[in-house]
């Protein structure tokens, strides 16, 4: 007696239903090159360090260019207005060069910080700052970023760029200035 079952053997096959395999395949495609070159159009760039060590920003100077809200409910980005200090001075921090300190400027008050350096990168600790009375939207913007620095999530250095992401998903940006020369800040 022949058995009435007939079996085949099965090969995958890049083709659905007998259609040819050819949208399928550029959609794979498409996919795997996005995914290659993703990382050349993110911000930051794949190559940047998360929370470098303290050697990487010992003695730079870093200016605050860009404060990225988080996204709205329809997922938009919004940035935060950076007005300049009462004088015209934008916020600036310094890393010390020769201890684990910062020090910096939110454009109307002074401001220090003790740096722990930790296996995943550094923290600022003890933030503290003079207590000069400020213009009302530029003592909201001092109280708002001693907040994030005092409490950011990471921090991630690409060249001349440095980024502190907050827990709140809030970002900002910095852009390397020169250092000071003074050695006494330090």
């Amino acid at each position: 007696m022949k058995n009435p079952l007939k079996t085949t053997s099965y090969a995958p096959s890049w083709s659905l239903g007998g259609r040819s395999s050819l949208p399928l395949k550029v959609i794979l495609s498409s996919c795997i090159l996005g995914l290659f070159t993703a990382c050349s159009s993110l911000t930051p760039p794949c190559a940047a360090r998360v929370s470098p060590p303290y050697a990487e920003l010992r003695g730079t100077k870093w200016e605050l260019m860009r404060w990225n809200l988080p996204p709205n409910a329809a997922g938009e980005v919004r940035q935060r207005p950076i007005p300049q200090g009462d004088a015209g001075q934008p916020i600036q921090f310094e890393f010390a060069a020769q201890s684990l300190n910062i020090s910096g400027f939110t454009g109307c008050n002074r401001f220090t910080g003790e740096i722990v350096e930790e296996p995943r990168g550094i923290s600022i600790e003890r933030v503290a700052s003079t207590r000069m009375t400020c213009s009302g939207p530029r003592n909201e913007l001092e109280n708002d970023f001693l907040y994030e620095l005092n409490d950011y999530r990471n921090l991630v250095r690409d060249g001349d760029r440095l980024l502190m992401i907050g827990r709140d998903r809030e970002v900002l940006s910095f852009i390397q200035r020169p250092a000071s020369i003074n050695p006494k800040k330090n």
